[in-house]
């Protein structure tokens, strides 16, 4: 009687071994940064001589979301979103981010923030997010699809510039940090198109 209930409990604890081992693994988190920007032409002077306020991007669905995105098929028309490969932080902010500090060091402003009271007379930009998605070709490679609308409205509101921008770069390879380094590539051209557009558009009525 003794011996039986000591086998018991040892059976139980050998299935329970088992039965972890069959466990499947659950694969690890990898996050992404975007590579180091391209940096802007520098401004000889500053064409705005109020501050320049970049506010957090809108997005909508998954675009608000960390998981990357990619497309099933080359016209992106069937979306979906990785399980296991994240952003840093939410794109909102990665944008962001990445334009305050290009916007800043070409010296477009004397100063670039992402925040001041709403009372204070600035230029204030902000944009939204369109498309963020790695798209699959016909050849099997991959591309980095940006498309944003960007806005930058006066000190009385009026928009300087409130355009549409997008920018398609190939991947160097097939893994996803290749595409992510080709993010970065589509953004730096987008940007240059920007801040090229403030360049032109901005000037002493509005700074």
């Amino acid at each position: 009687m003794r011996t039986s209930n000591l086998v018991r409990p040892a059976l139980l604890l050998v299935a329970l071994a088992l039965a972890g081992c069959g466990a499947p693994t659950v694969p690890d988190f990898t996050y992404f940064r975007l590579p180091r920007a391209q940096p802007l032409e520098a401004a000889p002077a500053p064409v705005f001589h109020e501050p320049l306020v970049v506010d957090a991007f809108g997005a909508d669905g998954l675009y608000a979301d960390q998981a990357l995105i990619y497309a099933v098929d080359p016209g992106a028309q069937q979306l979906r979103q990785y399980h296991y490969q994240l952003w840093t932080d939410p794109p909102t902010r990665i944008l962001q981010r990445r334009l305050i500090a290009q916007l800043r060091e070409s010296k477009i402003a004397g100063q670039v923030t992402d925040e001041l009271p709403a009372s204070d007379p600035a230029i204030r930009i902000s944009g939204i997010i369109l498309r963020f998605d790695r798209v699959p070709s016909g050849a099997g490679g991959w591309s980095a699809v940006v498309a944003l609308k960007l806005r930058a409205d006066g000190r009385d509101g009026r928009p300087i510039v409130d355009d549409y921008y997008r920018a398609e770069e190939v991947a160097a390879g097939n893994d996803i940090k290749s595409t992510v380094d080709a993010y970065g590539a589509a953004l730096d051209r987008i940007y240059a198109q920007f801040h090229a557009d403030l360049r032109q558009r901005g000037g002493p009525r509005h700074g």
